[in-house]
């Protein structure tokens, strides 16, 4: 059972149009449990805040263009880890055997063990058996029991998500457990589960203090990549310029680009565990006919330098 919320506030003045989102966007934030998660959110309470921030975005200036230091707001690491770790490190994308939806990926069988995916900060565990995680359950739909598997460590590529079908290609001994189906008329595809970031230390200000001049993003709004899952783009609801390590400017339609390993190595500051966070995605679509699936990413806010921005017309 997993139940969630959230409110959006458009504003609109002639032909422009800007929107803010909480606790998060498309659809909103999902966990786990019963009510009592929506509750959590209080939702009233942050309307107005919600409700100014669209409407000062119309004023806002547009989000300057070049290589920056990039702080990304909690909810917006979820998308990146999503995207550039989770579907690429399915096995099944690996292989080849799926590239109908969202394409294949950029990894192979031998990169694993020597590949550096990101900096040594970086380390992201595919675990079914998080506390409430969209992605959590008892055993997947080939009868595997739910487990935790590291897909990377200090940076390096280390595992894949399997089935019993393609576990073998790796050199295991068994699948460990990622075969899951929409409904009992689906056929079981390898999906995620929980691909979660681990915590390092901080607070979200602790990162911005770390900055002389660069960007805070957050909120997705908008995401491109290739049929690889090598090169990316995101857009994000709303920004604000970061000078000698405090917030300035607000600023308005950012979006950033990049490649995935050089990305995730030009990560330098993951926060804590007092701002890591389970975040539910209801909606990851895969396969051919299209099935939909329930996966959970934990993750804290982060820095990465060097980052291309620039503003999303």
């Amino acid at each position: 059972v997993h139940c969630g919320a959230g409110i959006e506030a458009f504003a609109l003045s002639g032909d422009e149009l800007q929107q803010r989102s909480y606790p998060a966007s498309f659809r909103g934030h999902f966990e786990a449990g019963g009510f009592e998660i929506v509750q959590a959110m209080d939702l009233p309470g942050n309307a107005h805040q919600t409700a100014e921030q669209a409407a000062a975005l119309l004023s806002s200036p547009e989000c300057p263009s070049g290589p920056t230091t990039l702080v990304l707001d909690g909810h917006q690491v979820m998308l990146q880890v999503h995207e550039s770790v989770g579907h690429p490190t399915e096995l099944d994308r690996v292989l080849g055997m799926e590239a109908a939806f969202a394409g294949t990926s950029f990894v192979g069988l031998r990169d694993r063990g020597v590949f550096r995916y990101g900096s040594e900060l970086v380390n992201i565990t595919a675990d079914a058996t998080s506390a409430g995680g969209l992605g959590t359950f008892a055993y997947d739909d080939e009868g595997v029991e739910a487990q935790s598997c590291p897909l990377i460590e200090s940076g390096i590529l280390v595992g894949f998500q399997s089935s019993r079908e393609t576990a073998g290609a790796t050199g295991a001994s068994r699948s460990n457990g990622t075969m899951r189906a929409e409904g009992w008329e689906n056929l079981p595809l390898i999906r995620m589960t929980n691909v979660n970031l681990h915590p390092h230390e901080g607070s979200t200000e602790d990162l911005i203090a770390g900055v002389d001049d660069g960007i805070y993003m957050a909120t997705n709004k908008s995401w491109s990549i290739d049929d690889k899952r090598k090169t990316f783009q995101f857009g994000c609801e709303i920004a604000w310029e970061i000078k000698n390590g405090r917030l300035g400017r607000m600023l308005k339609d950012p979006r950033y680009t990049g490649i995935m390993p050089e990305f995730w190595g030009s990560c330098d500051g993951i926060a804590g565990p007092e701002e890591w966070r389970m975040w539910g995605t209801p909606n990851c679509g895969k396969g051919q006919p299209g099935q939909t699936m329930r996966v959970g990413h934990g993750t804290s806010p982060a820095r990465f330098r060097n980052v291309s921005v620039g503003f999303a017309q």
